[in-house]
C-alpha cells in the first residue's frame, strides 16, 4: 500500500523515528568512537608536550611571570570531556529530530510519484540519504580525529565538504532521474542505469575536487582507520535506524488503518 497519511502525520512519524535514531547513533558514538577519540586526544597532548619542552623539562618546571601565573598553566576547556560525552546524546538526539523532519517531508513529496509501498519508500528514501549526504563525502573527505588536522585550513575544509554534500544530492539525482528515463526497460537495467548515472556524476565530481590530506606521518594508521570507521558507523546507525523506524511505524500505522474499516465492515 502507498504511504498514507497527512503531512502532519508523516511529521510526526519521521520526529520520533529520527529521535530514536539519533539516541542510538550517540550510543553507538560513545561506546565505539568514544575510545579512538580519547586515543587520539592522548596523541595530541603528548605532541604539544613534547613540543612545548625542547630542552627536557615539562611545562610545570618552568619559572613563574611577574603576574604570578606559570607559563605551563592551559586554560580548561569550556566543555569538560565528561560533558563532550553525553552532550552528543543532546546532540545527536537534536539531529536527529532535524533530519526526521526533512526525511517526513522529503518522503510527503516522494509518494506522489512513485508506486512504492511506504515501507518500501521510507528504506529506499533511507538509502538515498545516507549514500547523498555520508557515503559521497565521506570517501572524498574522511573524518579525521581531534589531533589531525591544520586548525587555520577549517573553513576550506568545511566548505569542501559542503560541496561534496552537495555533489551526493546531485549523484543520487542523477541516479533518480535515469532511473525514471528507463521506465520502458527491464528493472534490472533501470537499476544499472541509475547506478551508473551514480557512479559517474559521484567520480567526475571526485576528480574535479581538491584532495585533503593533512594526517602527518607519525600518525598511527590503525587508530586513523578504527576512528573512521567509528564515526561511519555511528553515522549509518543514524540512518538505519531512521528509515527502519520510519518503515515500521508506517507499516503498523497501515494495518491499523486497514483493521478498522473490514471491522466495521464485519460488524465486529
Amino acid at each position: 500500500m502507498p504511504l498514507i497519511g497527512s503531512l502532519r502525520t508523516l511529521l510526526l512519524r519521521g520526529l520520533l523515528a529520527g529521535l530514536i535514531a539519533g539516541l542510538l547513533a550517540a550510543t553507538v558514538g560513545y561506546f565505539v568512537g568514544e575510545p579512538k577519540v580519547e586515543a587520539a586526544i592522548a596523541i595530541e597532548e603528548a605532541h604539544s608536550e613534547h613540543a612545548g619542552a625542547p630542552d627536557g623539562h615539562s611545562h610545570g618546571e618552568h619559572a613563574e611571570s611577574p603576574g604570578g601565573h606559570s607559563h605551563g598553566d592551559e586554560e580548561e576547556p569550556l566543555v569538560s570531556r565528561g560533558g563532550q560525552k553525553f552532550g552528543q546524546f543532546l546532540a545527536l538526539g537534536l539531529a536527529g529530530l532535524a533530519l526526521g523532519a526533512i526525511y517526513a517531508s522529503v518522503a510527503h513529496f516522494a509518494r506522489r510519484h512513485t508506486t512504492l509501498s511506504g515501507p518500501r519508500l521510507a528504506l529506499t528514501l533511507g538509502v538515498a540519504g545516507w549514500a547523498a549526504i555520508v557515503a559521497v563525502p565521506f570517501f572524498k573527505y574522511p573524518a579525521n580525529p581531534p589531533a589531525v588536522g591544520d586548525p587555520d585550513t577549517i573553513n576550506e575544509r568545511t566548505l569542501l565538504w559542503v560541496a561534496a554534500v552537495v555533489l551526493g544530492i546531485v549523484a543520487v539525482g542523477a541516479a533518480v532521474a535515469a532511473f525514471t528515463a528507463l521506465r520502458a526497460q527491464l528493472h534490472t537495467f533501470r537499476l544499472i542505469g541509475g547506478v551508473a548515472a551514480f557512479v559517474l556524476v559521484t567520480t567526475l565530481g571526485y576528480v574535479l575536487l581538491p584532495g585533503v590530506n593533512e594526517v602527518s606521518a607519525d600518525f598511527p594508521a590503525t587508530l586513523l582507520w578504527q576512528f573512521r570507521v567509528a564515526s561511519l558507523a555511528e553515522t549509518a546507525t543514524l540512518w538505519a535506524c531512521l528509515a527502519l523506524g520510519f518503515a515500521a511505524l508506517t507499516e503498523f500505522a497501515t494495518r491499523t488503518d486497514t483493521r478498522v474499516p473490514v471491522a466495521a465492515a464485519t460488524g465486529e
